[in-house]
Formats: C-alpha cells, sequence, structure tokens
C-alpha cells in the first residue's frame, strides 16, 4: 500500500456530448488542476472531476472511483490534472473521453505535492505528458526537492480507436492569453479575443468566397 504518494492516468467520460461542450470551452483547459467530488447516483458512487468554477465536467470510471475512494478515506489529498479531450464517432452518436492525471498524496507533505503538481501541469501545458506512476526513488526526490523535482520519463497517448480525434492536447495561443488575462493580464485578454475575432473573420470570408452566403 502507497504511504506517501500514488499517481496514475486514469480515462474520464461525459454523460453525453451536449454535456461536453462545456470541457472544450476556456473554462476547462489542459493542465488545469481539478478537485475530485464522490456523488452518490442510484445507489453508487461515483467520482467526478469538478474545475475550479466548482462545474462538475467529467466522471471516473467504477475501478477508478473505488481505488480514489480507499485514498479518499485515509484523508489523502486527490488533484486531477487535465491531459487531453478526444472524441470517437463510434458507436453512434459519438463520444467525448479523456484522460487527466490523478496525483494523490498525504496531507503531510501537501506542500512538496502542490509544488509537484503545478510542474505536471505546466508540462501537460505543452503537450507533454510527464510519468506520474512513481516509484519510491521518484517520491523521494519530490520530498527532497520539496517538490520541484519533475520525472523525465514521458507517457505516450492511448492507442487510439478507428474514427478517434484529439480535441484537445495542449494550450493553444489564444488559449494562453486567455488566461493571462484572468490572472489580471488585460493587454493579454484583450488580444486574445481580438485573435478570436480574426480566425472567425477569417472562416467567413473563406465561406464567403466559396459561395456558402
Amino acid at each position: 500500500m502507497e504511504t506517501t504518494y500514488t499517481g496514475f492516468y486514469a480515462r474520464f467520460d461525459t454523460p453525453s456530448k451536449k454535456d461536453a461542450a462545456v470541457l472544450l470551452g476556456a473554462d476547462n483547459l489542459v493542465g488545469d488542476l481539478f478537485d475530485v467530488e464522490f456523488v452518490t447516483e442510484e445507489g453508487t458512487a461515483v467520482a467526478w472531476m469538478v474545475n475550479r468554477f466548482g462545474n462538475r465536467v467529467a466522471f471516473f470510471d467504477a475501478d477508478t472511483t473505488r481505488r480514489l475512494r480507499v485514498l479518499h478515506a485515509r484523508d489523502w489529498k486527490i488533484k486531477a490534472l487535465l491531459s487531453f479531450v478526444a472524441f470517437t464517432d463510434s458507436p453512434e452518436p459519438g463520444e467525448y473521453w479523456g484522460e487527466a492525471a490523478v496525483l494523490c498524496f498525504s496531507p503531510e507533505h501537501e506542500q512538496a505535492f502542490n509544488t509537484f503538481a503545478d510542474n505536471i501541469a505546466k508540462r501537460l501545458m505543452e503537450g507533454i505528458r510527464p510519468e506520474v506512476d512513481l516509484g519510491e526513488q521518484g517520491v523521494k526526490q519530490i520530498l527532497e526537492s520539496n517538490g520541484t523535482w519533475s520525472p523525465a520519463k514521458t507517457v505516450p497517448l492511448p492507442t487510439k480507436k478507428p474514427g478517434t480525434v484529439i480535441m484537445k492536447g495542449r494550450r493553444k495561443m489564444s488559449e494562453k492569453l486567455i488566461e493571462q488575462g484572468r490572472k489580471g493580464n488585460k493587454g493579454c485578454y484583450v488580444v486574445s479575443w481580438v485573435f478570436i475575432l480574426a480566425v472567425v473573420a477569417l472562416a467567413l470570408f473563406g465561406l464567403k468566397s466559396c459561395g456558402v452566403f
């Protein structure tokens, strides 16, 4: 049994294509930190990812939920970092899903592991998936560095089924600008919207040129 930390990548799903729309928006970015909330549905506990705005956006399967409940019962901290969002078109009508890096740790070393989580988040933002399933030596390095150590080993994306498209796998420039705006950099926020409007205008111009309107 883990005594200080455990980490792994876990698949999440969304209730429907309509519910997945929020997951594709700017409120849920690759590298964002999510809380995990246990909700009892029809007598069964389900672990949900809750974003920084307090919204439940996706849920883990039964096996992952059981694993997380055991750690939650030990009063461990549980955080999920968005790694990617994908869409698979079969079976119809298709489904949105993805993976999160799940980091679970003893509150005794919360400061070190919070710093470690921030470093993992930054790498996920760039489309890099660092290994988070660490052995005893890796945990020791986290504690000795007070969380500044980061694993060199990376984890590939899961094998994609036919008809699967990665919708989000890193932070786009526009998303980075929006995030800077949220942190108080109004100039970046304005630039981000100018960029988005320019892309929309270009798309409309292309459609008009093709005779769509």
